[in-house]
């Protein structure tokens, strides 16, 4: 029997999770410590900078214009919601389903991460410019990324990877 912690996740998942955070944690304090806002540095011409934003807005800046009488407030309570929903799944999740597991393990530390910064600021900096010629991607974080990769895991999961199939016997 192996080792769970008490959201049902094993201590390799709380890892990588917790691993998420402080990555992310630590990549906008030094964000926060060397940019102003709206600031840029160019890491790769035409194709990759660092530019400080703040994203009062949900996902992709959605809602980020929108003026709504407590805002931040909303966006935390249903980032809350949505992290105590994911823990309930990860902790029913069974084990056997490895991909979606670790799928959950990177969305958990990404939307902590992303959490932290809605409650302690008030918005989520976002820092990760990616662009060709006139067309920019959302800017995104750390926290961003792993919910993407996690998502991505989950996904593939349900397509059928990872899934063990058994032979048919003629």
């Amino acid at each position: 029997m192996r080792a769970v912690t008490p959201l049902g996740l094993r201590p390799i998942e709380l890892g990588i999770s917790v691993a998420v955070v402080t990555l992310d944690q630590i990549s906008k304090a030094l964000v926060r410590s060397r940019l102003e806002l709206y600031e840029s540095v160019t890491v790769v011409p035409n194709l990759f900078d660092l530019t400080r934003v703040h994203n009062y807005g949900a996902a992709f800046g959605m809602l980020n214009a929108v003026d709504l009488p407590f805002k931040s407030a909303i966006l935390a309570v249903i980032a809350v919601a949505a992290l105590v929903a994911l823990g309930w799944y990860a902790a029913n999740l069974p084990q056997s389903e490895r991909l979606s597991r670790l799928g959950l393990s990177f969305i958990l530390g990404g939307a902590a991460g992303n959490l932290i910064d809605r409650i302690a600021a008030g918005f989520v900096l976002d820092f990760v410019d990616v662009y060709w010629r006139g067309w920019h991607f959302w800017a995104f974080n750390v926290a961003d990324a792993a919910i993407t990769v996690g998502v991505a895991l989950v996904i593939l999961r349900l397509l059928g990877a990872g899934q063990h199939r058994v032979p048919r016997t003629v």
